[in-house]
């Protein structure tokens, strides 16, 4: 006699193991695509311990997932053979008719988990527990994928940077209108001031650092930071061609060779002595065909870093890498951070403005300068608007909802 089992205990159970099957198929697939990711970016920078290090972990949460899965389907076939034996038909849905194994790069790398864990069953038993992911406390290191463009109030709000694209070797002063606020910039007799654009590295790094601090990971504890030269280009939008090595290096000097004396405090702290932006910088991995620096180690100063863990910094857009000219890329700072959801508006007269910017041109250049900025709507979420009677320029939000909304709050 043929039975019918299809609505009993046994379907239940097998509806189980095919919904825990879908679930481990989804967490493979996310773990493919993370290998993906950092395979393509193992071919650009080679002999990188750190992606070595991560797609090693990778295979370490894939080897489990992958037993459970053939766990599944070996129950399922035990299953059948029961009830072949037993001379009884069941109506059983096929497990895999809508599962699609979505890691087809399991199927290469079975060789290579099966050697990993054979490798450490020789040199020692299983851990119960994980691996500490970060013993060396020596240094941090940026290497998190999905994280938040930060800018940190200080240097938002105060005019560090030099404007200029030529080496600039003016000392620069500047005091807050209110008084409170001061601050010396000394440049390098060699390579000069840092620039705008040399900005970027520190606010990659103070983006990086504040996601870790987010994630409670104990490297931020240092001030030395390590990360590869390849990814640094590709979170700024800039090529990744030989030169913008070159450019790199140039930049890590100015920011290491511009000296800062300041009584502005960061997380709640004053360095009083005058400091560079950087303490220090050091390339740590170079291409051994062309000597092009593949990983470097910057040791940020304590005025950045306090600034950074007490959490002052704010979300910027990420077209900012997009604004070619440094005084538009100073201009949305400014606005950045004078506009919000208690200001969604922030007007200032040019002349202060050109103070706040930092710009050494005669205020009829800066203003020429300013209404090209305004004409050409190049700022990202703040519009420019300059009033030529007023000689004052009001900085807006693009959006709309997000502007009426702060004016009914207010």
């Amino acid at each position: 006699m043929v039975s019918d089992k299809s609505d009993g205990p046994k379907s239940k159970v097998t509806m189980a193991y095919a919904l825990e099957l879908v679930e481990i198929e989804e967490q493979l697939a996310a773990l493919e695509r993370t290998n993906q990711r950092l395979q393509a970016m193992a071919e650009q920078s080679s002999n990188n311990p750190d992606l070595e290090r991560r797609r090693n972990e990778i295979i370490d949460k894939a080897a489990p997932l992958e037993r459970r899965r053939q766990a599944i389907i070996a129950a399922e076939e035990a299953a059948a053979e029961v009830y072949v034996m037993r001379g009884e038909t069941r109506s059983t849905p096929n497990l895999f008719s809508d599962i699609q194994p979505e890691l087809g790069f399991l199927a290469n790398v079975q060789s290579e988990i099966k050697k990993v864990e054979e490798d450490r069953s020789k040199k020692r038993e299983r851990s119960k527990l994980l691996p500490a992911r970060y013993t060396n406390q020596d240094f941090f290191v940026a290497d998190i994928l999905g994280y938040s463009l930060k800018d940190d109030h200080a240097t938002m709000e105060a005019p560090v940077f030099s404007l200029k694209t030529q080496k600039d070797l003016t000392p620069w002063e500047w005091t807050s209108k209110d008084g409170t606020k001061h601050i010396e910039v000394s440049p390098s007799v060699k390579y000069g001031r840092a620039t705008q654009h040399d900005k970027d590295i520190l606010i990659f790094v103070t983006s990086q650092m504040t996601e870790a601090l987010n994630r409670e990971r104990p490297d931020t504890q240092s001030r030395a930071v390590r990360f590869t030269v390849h990814n640094y280009l590709v979170a700024t939008n800039k090529p990744t061609g030989g030169v913008e090595y070159q450019r790199l290096e140039r930049a890590l000097d100015r920011l290491k060779g511009t000296t800062i004396k300041t009584d502005i405090k960061t997380g709640n702290k004053r360095v009083k002595e005058a400091f560079g932006i950087l303490d220090s910088w050091a390339i740590i991995e170079r291409s051994p065909s062309d000597e092009r620096m593949i990983a470097v180690e910057i040791t940020l100063s304590k005025w950045l870093y306090n600034a950074i863990h007490a959490h002052e910094v704010l979300t910027i857009h990420p077209d900012y890498f997009r604004l070619r000219k440094p005084l538009e890329r100073r201009l949305y700072e400014l606005a950045r951070k004078h506009c919000g959801s208690k200001q969604p508006s922030w007007k200032i007269g040019l002349e202060l403005l050109r103070e706040k910017c930092g710009a050494q041109s005669h205020i009829r250049a800066f203003r020429n300068q300013v209404q090209e900025i305004s004409n050409a709507h190049t700022l990202p979420e703040y519009h420019l608007i300059y009033d030529r009677e007023a000689d004052q320029v009001t900085f807006y939000m693009k959006n709309q909802q997000k502007l009426i909304s702060s004016y009914l709050c207010r």
